[in-house]
């Protein structure tokens, strides 16, 4: 395919409203949060090996909650994590009872973690990709790509069967030999559309894994003509839509709790800050830049941190001092991992931090919200600091009362409930009675 007829395929890609370009590389924010959460996940995945701590299954593994924040990045990752669960019979991926292989994926992981170079990160590919790991192909760039988005692209059968299709060529699946030709030959085509597109390689990996669903035939092909291709592609059309319908349900669940979060901040006489990419919504007629802070205080903190924290969904500051008094992180259908994680950023850079920590999510998220809670990742590492979760059914039940009856932080008590045991509970714990104080807030 020339220039012109792919910059016309880009075009047609990019104007689509429900293309994986529209709804996932440029439709929102979660995207953008979770390349510092899968970073740090990638850094305790390294930690856990080098500690002999790592464990002989994928269930459990520090690598588990990567692979969660990934393929929950939308459909270019869906079963991003397959090619990573232990498969006793067949001993693959053979990194979990191989203490020597191990320590070999441990060592690719560091390497492209401390990596500044794509000749760096090549290497570090290639290297992996010499050991000959039993099962342990070029999926692991859907891994990379979190820490390199412009030098690494994405790799699944979808975005393979794309690439044949465009390039009319035969690439098979589960070769690292494929998968960096593959690589160089959409670096280069990528950047003769790159002014049109994006130097991230994600959103071309994006229009490959469109035509290889079938959802974008391409103009002229044999897609157009063919019946079977036809069906395919309505089929996966019809598809996404239905999945777009349900994210925008879920974006607006979304708004509606920061909403609540919002009123309740300004009730009890705080001022709130929304993440600075929510600040263009409204909710009830009230545009959140119209009831809350443009800016976080000014901090020593480090850049990639304050980004970090620029991006939790609500955060309370006393009006007087400036001092953060909670911060709350929305998790309709995102990752929890994510969500904690700049929570304990936030955590970590204050002083004898006395800001309340809250996961918001709905009551069919809540069991995923305590096996979150109680990983040994996260209890205790806090240094005393509550971390709680709120239902978004509390909030929506109890939402007036709270606003109205509140007098500080004191009173989320009773809508707030917290993870004690040192591991999950069969049952999620009951929210506490009114004056037990179970709850960290306070």
């Amino acid at each position: 395919m020339d220039t012109a007829a792919l910059v016309d395929l880009v075009q047609r890609y990019k104007a689509d409203p429900e293309s994986v370009y529209a709804t996932w590389f440029v439709g929102g924010p979660e995207r953008l949060k979770a390349f510092r959460s899968i970073r740090r996940g990638v850094k305790d995945t390294v930690d856990a090996i080098v500690a002999g701590k790592f464990g002989n299954d994928f269930k459990g593994s520090p690598l588990e909650v990567v692979l969660e924040a990934i393929t929950e990045q939308k459909q270019v990752f869906e079963g991003a994590a397959h090619a990573f669960y232990w498969k006793p019979k067949l001993r693959i991926p053979d990194i979990y009872e191989n203490e020597s292989n191990q320590r070999r994926f441990g060592a690719f992981l560091s390497g492209c973690l401390a990596a500044n170079s794509e000749d760096q990160v090549l290497a570090e590919m290639s290297r992996l990709a010499e050991t000959q790991i039993k099962g342990l192909g070029p999926a692991v760039a859907n891994i990379i790509y979190f820490l390199h988005p412009t030098v690494v692209c994405p790799f699944n059968t979808a975005i393979l069967n794309g690439f044949n299709a465009l390039f009319a060529d035969r690439k098979k699946l589960g070769s690292w030999k494929t998968y960096l030709e593959m690589r160089e030959v959409i670096l280069r085509s990528n950047a003769e559309v790159q002014e049109h597109l994006s130097k991230d390689l994600g959103a071309f990996a994006g229009l490959l894994f469109e035509i290889g669903s079938g959802r974008m035939p391409l103009p002229g092909g044999p897609g157009e003509a063919s019946q079977e291709l036809k069906v395919k592609a309505e089929r996966a059309a019809h598809l996404r839509h239905d999945k777009v319908v349900a994210d925008a349900r879920e974006e607006s669940d979304h708004t509606r709790i920061q909403h609540w979060l919002i009123r309740i901040g300004r009730a009890l006489h705080y001022d709130v800050h929304v993440a600075r990419n929510d600040r263009h919504l409204s909710c009830c007629g009230e545009a959140f830049s119209m009831l809350t802070v443009a800016d976080l205080p000014a901090t020593d903190w480090p850049s990639d941190v304050r980004d970090t924290v620029g991006l939790i969904d609500v955060v309370w500051l006393d009006r007087a001092s400036h001092a953060f008094v909670a911060a709350f992180e929305i998790e309709k259908s995102t990752s929890i991992f994510s969500g904690i994680l700049r929570l304990e950023d936030l955590a970590r850079s204050i002083p004898s931090c006395g800001c309340d920590l809250f996961i918001v999510a709905p009551g069919a998220r809540e069991r995923d919200v305590v096996r979150q809670l109680v990983r040994p990742a996260f209890r205790g590492e806090l240094g005393g600091i509550p971390m709680a979760y709120i239902l978004f059914e509390d909030l929506d039940e109890h939402g007036e009362s709270v606003c109205k009856l509140g007098e500080d932080k004191a009173i989320l008590r009773r809508i707030t409930r917290r993870v004690d045991s040192a591991s999950a509970p069969a049952d999620p714990p009951k929210r506490p009675d009114a004056g037990q104080g179970a709850s960290p807030a306070g």
